[in-house]
């Protein structure tokens, strides 16, 4: 692919169906009443020079450039900011016109440095612009260096991924826009006025200002004043390759811009796409700059192995480690039974990969022993939702919340953890939806910026049923909630009527255990209750309790008594945790379902995989990853293939996870570092990074998105041909020509997924499932009419208090969560720049917990629970209440699971993460050497 720009109209669509026509240098366009003229231009095909007009932002008009005349009408308007009008006629380019723009441009050279790095390197519109315009020379002089500019200021490097040089700026005031109307972080300002105007971040340099990185000002800037690092290092890119990020589960679209070919090509920057149907051009600091790590020295690139875990590891051939797996995995059934050995499927890894792992269990194995990560994070979602609705998935995708008038958050913290969409939430709020917050912890949308929540309930941890009951006993007892659409829609629903408006339900009866003030919750119910359009978007602070499912279930019933489903604006949301956990379930990584969420017992289904796998299919589940563990333990469980996970990381009760590890006799990680899981291993495979790989991911709004290579696989394989080569080395023929093929396996047999292909992907764009003759461009707002599953289902959700208690020994509850630039156990982005943000895991602490225990932020405080005990420094904040602690999981040294237990949801298993009892205490000892080596600089280019 070359490296195109996409098409910038200058100002943003209008939405609306009425129209005008108009007619521009002789080309008559009709556009939507509003357009502004400059955008119309730009549909007719006709150029307009601009500067500070981009499509991704309000129109400014400060730059002058994008003048036109206009038939009947006085002067030389801006035509970004002139809407068109049925019958208007406009001249672009008349004499008047261009000499005009010339003089603007060389007011605009006479204050820009020849020794621009931008305009040497081509990275500089308004040097472009100067050529379209012809402004060859400039009347008024050029300063020929950067310190002969007036108010030249140094060069501010403090940022990790780019740097801003105020002398290349023209104070167009994109960057301070972007900032703003696109990100919503405020953090940059135009200080000064007249030829005194400057940018600044806050007064402060960027690292030290409120800036979050998110590459929007970057990406806006039209000269090179705010400059990729990266850029200037590497040059110019030469070329584009349209992918997915491999982050968060937003799925956000990027170009990724490269440089060189085959073995040389590097990337040069990661550029969001104006055309992804999650993102529509924006990002955040992981996505856009934490891309170094596919390249970083610690990535293994050589299959290795050895007899024993306190061995030295042994590079060998694929044909070497491939054998020892299919040898070892045999010998293991052959001694101990078919069900001896298994699966963990990665939700990092594309739709094509995990389908193929679950097929190698399935057939290969001869077992259902596959799970997946997203049985510790989102797999009450799965189940709840499917109670409810009838299949696992959110409801709407990411534009709908543009609609929405009332938005519940649970459990979730969207501009740390899904920060694109996090910011077109504030957006919307910014609009005048209003927001409730149920959580804990104040997070940044309870009061930022020209945000505030109307509400922050601070749920207390384990409480979330009995939260969710209460709202729903208000609406249902003060008669706010939507009897027609429950009698149409929905079934059980006296059986539900009567026990959600039991007085046991009450805002005061739950009280106590939810640390809500009744009024509060009451206030809650009739916001939600009253919105013409009601939206509950949640994360992990919902399905990681022992109670998640049935809270899920608990926000579906929501839903569903205020008929807030089934159309835009509405629904129930779950922010998905890693870049693919929607696509891993889709396709199969549980040890009860085959691709498509169909049960292992039902015979039509197991008959066509029979036919198409040419082998008997197990109809009974597998072992879930819990199962595994104890089973290893038992003795009965002897070998795992592990595929992209970190489970000795990730998964709770560290010591149970590494005790069972160790009782395997053949541990198989393919991975591309060696990770904590990685020191229980016998064989290493190494793995690809995005960068390399050929398939799909599925997002948090069941959105298909392509993931294309920018260069080769660095391994010599790609994952699902390793995955088949273990197949065939083990006696079952598994081979595809490419991922293409794969996906249309997958096509031929889910029907959610029949209409996707690579072919259709790559020609209309992202889909989202369910795509087929009924919906062949895919469905972006769920049960629209009906419920898949014909009609909802009201379940009854008993609240059950958590089995975790807080007692005089552990008086605390710890809860879990992540931060803005790291991700999930830090695997990649440690491996970048992100750690000057973010180099150690800390533990915030409320000052009236801290001053009984004499700790202060920066102290060494010992945490333990009834399982085990860690290190880290304190940060004593407000944000958390009194008797709650919190901590991030992202860096290995801290190993905030070896505190939390085996609790776990009734229905999935998934780990109760959110709900701990410790103990904090300032620390004897200072055990913090490895603290430095996440502190180290890690990073280099992709």
């Amino acid at each position: 692919m070359t490296l195109a720009p996409e098409k910038d109209y200058g100002t943003p669509p209008v939405a609306t169906t009425q129209t005008v026509t108009v007619t521009i240098d002789g080309h008559e366009v009709t556009v939507p009443a509003g357009t502004s003229v400059l955008r119309a231009a730009t549909d007719a095909g006709v150029e307009i020079p601009k500067l500070c007009a981009t499509d991704s932002l309000k129109a400014f008009g400060s730059c002058r450039m994008c003048l036109v005349e206009i038939d009947g009408a006085r002067g030389v308007p801006a035509s970004c900011t002139t809407p068109c009008s049925d019958g208007m006629v406009v001249a672009t380019g008349s004499d008047e016109v261009r000499r005009l723009r010339r003089q603007v441009m060389e007011l605009y050279l006479s204050e820009h440095p020849e020794d621009c790095d931008g305009c040497a390197s081509g990275n500089c519109e308004m040097q472009a612009m100067a050529r379209t315009v012809d402004a060859a020379e400039v009347r008024y002089g050029r300063p020929h260096t950067r310190d002969e500019v007036a108010h030249a200021a140094p060069v501010d490097l403090s940022n990790p991924y780019f740097g801003f040089d105020p002398s290349a700026c023209i104070v167009c005031s994109r960057c301070v826009r972007a900032c703003s109307e696109v990100q919503g972080t405020f953090a940059l300002t135009v200080e000064g006025r007249g030829l005194e105007s400057r940018i600044s971040a806050g007064g402060t340099e960027f690292l030290s200002s409120e800036c979050v990185s998110c590459g929007a000002c970057v990406q806006a800037c039209p000269t090179s004043a705010l400059q990729e690092h990266s850029v200037v290092e590497l040059g110019m890119p030469t070329r584009s390759v349209e992918t997915t990020c491999a982050y968060c589960g937003v799925g956000c679209s990027f170009r990724a811009e490269v440089s060189g070919e085959g073995d040389d090509t590097r990337v040069v920057r990661m550029v969001p796409s104006k055309s992804g149907g999650a993102n529509e051009g924006h990002s955040c600091v992981k996505g856009r700059f934490a891309y170094g790590y596919a390249a970083h020295q610690d990535r293994q690139l050589h299959p290795m192995v050895r007899d024993s875990i306190d061995d030295e590891w042994r590079v060998v051939s694929w044909d070497e480690a491939i054998d020892k797996v299919a040898t070892g995995f045999r010998a293991l059934q052959e001694d101990h039974g078919v069900g001896a050995i298994g699966g963990i499927s990665s939700s990092r890894c594309t739709n094509e990969e995990v389908y193929v792992v679950q097929r190698l269990v399935r057939a290969a194995f001869g077992n259902n022993n596959i799970d997946t990560c997203a049985r510790v994070c989102h797999s009450p979602t799965g189940y709840g939702l499917k109670q409810t609705f009838g299949t696992s998935a959110g409801t709407q995708d990411f534009r709908s919340v543009d609609q929405t008038d009332v938005i519940l958050l649970i459990g979730a913290n969207p501009t740390d953890a899904h920060p694109v969409f996090g910011s077109r939430m504030k957006r919307r709020l910014r609009q005048g939806a209003q927001l409730i917050v149920a959580d804990p912890r104040r997070i940044e949308l309870v009061r930022s910026p020209h945000v505030e929540a109307a509400l922050h309930l601070p749920v207390l941890p384990g409480s979330n049923v009995a939260f969710v009951n209460a709202l729903a006993h208000v609406i249902v007892t003060e008669g706010l909630h939507d009897e027609a659409f429950m009698r149409a829609r929905c079934e059980d629903v006296d059986a539900y009527v009567d026990f959600i408006a039991h007085p046991d339900n009450s805002p005061e009866a739950t009280a106590e255990v939810t640390g809500i003030d009744p009024a509060q919750l009451r206030a809650a119910a009739h916001l939600y209750a009253g919105a013409p359009n009601a939206a509950i978007y949640y994360g992990l602070g919902v399905t990681e309790h022992s109670q998640g499912s049935t809270m899920v279930m608990g926000m579906a019933n929501l839903a569903m008594i205020t008929g807030n489903i089934g159309r835009e604006g509405v629904g129930v949301n779950p922010l998905r945790g890693q870049n693919n956990v929607q696509g891993s379930c889709d396709m199969g990584s549980f040890p009860h379902e085959f691709p498509g969420y169909r049960h292992v017992s039902m015979d039509d289904v197991r008959e066509l995989y029979e036919n198409l796998w040419d082998r008997p299919l197990d109809a009974e589940p597998g072992l879930r990853i819990p199962n595994m563990f104890d089973s290893a333990l038992a003795g009965t469980f002897r070998g795992l293939y592990v595929q992209g996970e970190d489970i000795a990381q990730s998964d709770p009760n560290t010591q149970h996870v590494h005790a069972a590890l160790r009782a395997m006799d053949l541990v198989v990680v393919q991975d591309l570092f060696l990770n904590e899981t990685a020191r229980f291993a016998h064989v290493f495979l190494p793995g690809t990074s995005f960068l390399e790989k050929d398939g799909t991911f599925t997002n948090a709004e069941r959105r298909i998105n392509r993931v294309r290579p920018v260069f080769s696989s660095k391994v010599g394989m790609d994952e699902w041909e390793i995955t088949c080569a273990i197949g065939r080395a083990m006696g079952y023929p598994m081979q595809y020509d490419n991922a293409a093929q794969i996906m249309a396996e997958i096509a031929a047999t889910t029907p959610t997924f029949a209409g996707v292909s690579f072919a259709r992907l790559d020609e209309h764009g992202s889909m989202q499932w369910p795509v087929n003759e009924q919906a062949p461009y895919g469905t972006p707002t769920m049960h629209v009419g009906e419920f898949v599953r014909g009609k909802g289902h009201l379940v009854q959700t008993v609240f059950v208090p958590t089995t975790e208690r807080t007692n005089r020994r552990f008086p605390l509850i710890l809860t879990t969560g992540r931060i803005l630039t790291q991700y999930n156990v830090g695997a990649q982005t440690r491996r970048t720049s992100n750690n000057v943000w973010h180099p150690e895991d800390v533990l915030e602490i409320h000052p009236s917990d801290a001053e009984v225990r004499g700790i202060s932020t920066g102290d060494l405080v010992d945490l333990s629970s009834r399982v085990g005990s860690t290190t880290l420094r304190a940060l004593v904040s407000e944000r958390m209440p009194p008797g709650v602690v919190y901590t991030t999981f992202h860096h290995p040294v801290t190993g905030a699971n070896v505190v939390t237990t085996e609790n776990s949801d009734w229905a999935t298993n998934c780990p109760e993460y959110k709900v701990t009892a410790v103990q904090v205490g300032v620390a004897n000892v200072r055990t913090d050497e490895a603290v430095g080596e996440a502190h180290a600089p890690l990073e280099t280019h992709a």
